[in-house]
């Protein structure tokens, strides 16, 4: 059934909070700019994509390790990445009715990147206010990191800043991960954790927020190299796109970003872009920083950052190509891509809509559903029996005896629950139980003991 753009991120943010996938943050009080509370399936499914993250690139892989870094550093580490100095939004306000703008939306430039990584003036000639269409002010730069202080005093010496990136410390921690990985070039270094900016002009929903979470890697290599690996990172990400998260090539667009638009230190950019409900925007992005970051933090601790090649001795500042994934932007890329309405039959033989999360099964909060036809104790036992077989495997599970089993297989299509498996009175004399697929809605008979090995195939 068509949905159109608007009625699908309104359908998104209202099923979200219902059925405990996201909840704006600090309601009770109010709310607080732009936060939100990940509720019971929403920290399922952003776990299910990290988990699946780290077993696709980390575990599965030879040449990449994981770490764990602060999300507080010693305030020297982001000078020498240019970060205090250069990580500015172009900031206006309007005369008429003082909102706040970044200057590169107005402009409709690309979002969420800091002014730095672009380079590029910011011309508002003849830009009005959108909402009131009053005159803007000038363009001032407004730095985006987060400053706290560290101890009990709070003054000059004590002040530090929460991470824009995880990839900063990656790069502090190159030369222990160097030293003690005994890995050889090319190899490569992962991370999962959360970043903060003070951005300007938060919004659409969870696609962008102060405090969000990314899963990166810098994979180091020879300056010869660098071009390759940039492809096969390329090929990865797209792989993940398309294999893992299952989203329509129609609906994502891989944009190389033009010398005029890149970093200065970049030698290649490629935004991943999807279309969301409120148009096409980044999702994910990939860059060939050259050795700009080793020689940059080389340079201001004066720590010898080069690799050592063990078989010709010789000493090299290794490049870094750097794949970025977005955690939050990857919940809402797999909701909006897999929020549906068709119809299904109702217990008088007509139809009615039904909303549906196609998620896919291995990213689902809930991979199966036990739904004892009635409250009867007999089959209470065995959905009970059946609840634990599943927990003793490891699999999400979830037991629901009340209402209709109607409306029990609505509140599982809802969250994205692909099997549904009802025990009946024949369930007693069969030992079978009546599993429901989610997208088909068709239904089949599956012997009791072979349940838990029938959805661990199917995952």
């Amino acid at each position: 059934m068509p949905i159109s753009p608007e009625q699908k991120m309104d359908l998104l943010v209202s099923l979200c909070k219902r059925r405990g996938f996201v909840y704006p943050g600090s309601e009770i009080y109010g709310g607080f700019a732009n936060s939100w509370d990940y509720g019971p399936y929403g920290a399922e499914l952003r776990r299910n994509i990290r988990n699946a993250w780290w077993q696709r690139f980390v575990l599965g892989r030879d040449d990449v390790v994981g770490i764990e870094t602060p999300i507080l550093m010693n305030p020297k580490a982001w000078e020498a990445s240019g970060h205090l100095q250069n990580f500015n939004d172009p900031l206006v306000d309007c005369k008429k009715c003082k909102h706040r703008f970044r200057a590169d939306h107005l402009l409709e430039a690309k979002q969420a990147e800091p002014g730095y990584d672009k380079e590029k003036p910011v011309d508002l000639k003849n830009v009005r206010c959108p909402l009131c269409g009053g005159e803007l002010t000038g363009v001032r730069q407004f730095n985006m990191m987060m400053k706290t202080f560290v101890g009990v005093m709070e003054d000059p010496t004590s002040v530090a800043y929460f991470r824009p990136e995880t990839a900063g410390g990656m790069f502090v921690a190159w030369k222990n991960v160097r030293d003690s990985s005994r890995k050889k070039l090319p190899f490569g270094i992962a991370q999962t954790g959360k970043a903060f900016r003070n951005e300007i002009t938060p919004g659409n929903f969870i696609f962008r927020t102060r405090e969000f979470e990314q899963m990166e890697i810098e994979y180091f290599v020879k300056a010869e190299d660098a071009s390759r690996a940039f492809d096969m990172w390329l090929a990865e990400q797209k792989s993940w796109v398309h294999d893992v998260l299952k989203l329509d090539p129609s609906h994502v667009v891989y944009h190389e970003i033009p010398d005029a638009e890149r970093a200065f230190y970049s030698a290649r950019s490629v935004d991943t872009e999807y279309r969301f409900p409120f148009g096409l925007k980044e999702l994910y992005g990939i860059a060939n920083r050259t050795d700009y970051d080793l020689a940059r933090h080389q340079d201001a601790s004066k720590e010898d950052l080069r690799y050592l090649d063990p078989e010709t001795g010789e000493k090299v500042l290794p490049y870094v190509i750097e794949p970025t994934w977005g955690v939050d932007r990857s919940v809402l890329a797999v909701l909006s891509e897999h929020l549906d309405i068709d119809e299904a039959d109702t217990s008088d033989g007509d139809k009615e809509p039904r909303m549906v999360l196609r998620l896919p099964p291995r990213l689902a909060p809930v991979k199966a559903a036990i739904l004892p036809l009635q409250k009867k104790d007999d089959l209470v036992r065995v959905a009970r029996d059946l609840i634990a077989s599943f927990r003793g495997a490891g699999v999400s599970v979830e037991y629901d005896e009340s209402a209709s089993i109607g409306k029990r297989y609505r509140r599982q299509d809802e969250i994205g629950t692909p099997w549904c498996f009802t025990v009946d009175f024949e369930s007693l004399n069969d030992k079978k139980v009546t599993v429901r697929d989610r997208d088909s809605m068709g239904q089949e008979r599956v012997a009791i003991g072979d349940v838990t090995g029938w959805v661990q195939n199917k995952l």
